[in-house]
């Protein structure tokens, strides 16, 4: 064995330790790296996008193809269709994660598959859900370009993300909860409404909300469902211009729209760091907040 003061035995940690400098340096550059991209797509939009914006451009309607005017038909057609795909969307969640989490053991061939359809779903291009959406709900049910039609288009793309997070979000109630409950006599049901979704509330909220951020900066599907009406919606079966489409349409086929391109895309950035925002509170109310523990928090 080499003596402690050898240089042999001096070599081999000086080695290790640059090591353990590179690698860090390269964690530190690619996180920095991250960040500078993100910091970057931010600033170009806000210097680009801010002056145009106040309050009469969040309130009034659309003009010159959107050289002037406001958004706002724009804000209530996306409203709209936020409203309309939740109240869809998240009944079928909610039932299809008590199947998947409650009742595995009824049929576990039933919920394999249905876990490897939502796996398979997920990973379907928007693109193609919109051609989907327009072939089933604007043209054979007779829907038409309408909200309805990019709210139920929509509900298909976002079903999977939904169902997983409120999946994991009842399965992340102690099992001890299950077993209180049944030792005082509560059947399944009453279970599942009185202990399991109350404690599962949070996360349940930090599921509804992070749907809401996907379904908000969707284009492709509702070009083909919703439409590029930008005018207000007086129903449901009205088409409606989502904030993303208003974007899309003045980028590219607007001459001189650029400026309310961006005065758009920052609206439609600043929901989604809200609901970003949100995302995170939820779920450090719901106890899963997503921050590694540090070595002194072991």
């Amino acid at each position: 064995m080499p003596e402690a003061n050898s240089p042999r035995a001096i070599t081999k940690p000086m080695r290790h330790d640059w090591r353990e400098r590179i690698v860090t340096l390269g964690v530190w550059l690619a996180a920095g790296l991250v960040v500078a991209i993100l910091m970057w797509i931010l600033g170009d939009i806000a210097i680009r996008g801010l002056s145009q914006i106040d309050f009469a451009f969040l309130t009034d309607d659309v003009q010159d193809a959107g050289r002037a005017g406001g958004i706002g038909p724009i804000v209530i057609s996306t409203i709209a269709i936020l409203a309309v795909t939740m109240v869809i969307t998240v009944p079928l969640a909610l039932a299809t994660a008590i199947k998947l989490t409650e009742q595995v053991e009824d049929d576990r061939w039933l919920t394999r598959n249905i876990r490897r359809c939502l796996d398979v779903l997920a990973g379907v291009p928007s693109i193609v859900f919109g051609l989907f959406g327009n072939a089933l709900f604007v043209v054979t049910l007779g829907l038409g370009y309408s909200i309805l039609s990019g709210s139920l288009t929509l509900a298909c793309m976002i079903l999977p993300l939904m169902i997983r997070s409120f999946e994991q979000a009842i399965a992340a109630v102690p099992p001890e909860h299950r077993y209180a409950a049944a030792a005082l006599g509560l059947g399944r049901a009453a279970t599942l409404g009185k202990v399991i979704l109350p404690q599962a509330a949070p996360a349940l909220m930090a599921g509804i909300v992070l749907s809401n951020g996907r379904a908000l900066a969707e284009t492709a599907a509702l070009i083909f469902t919703a439409g590029y009406v930008a005018r207000m919606p007086e129903s449901v079966l009205d088409s409606g211009r989502s904030m993303s489409v208003h974007i899309y349409d003045l980028a590219m086929n607007v001459p001189g729209g650029g400026p309310r391109a961006y005065a758009t895309a920052c609206v439609l950035v600043f929901l989604l760091l809200v609901i970003n925002a949100k995302v995170a509170v939820l779920l450090r109310l719901a106890g899963l907040s997503g921050d590694v523990p540090s070595r002194g928090s072991r």
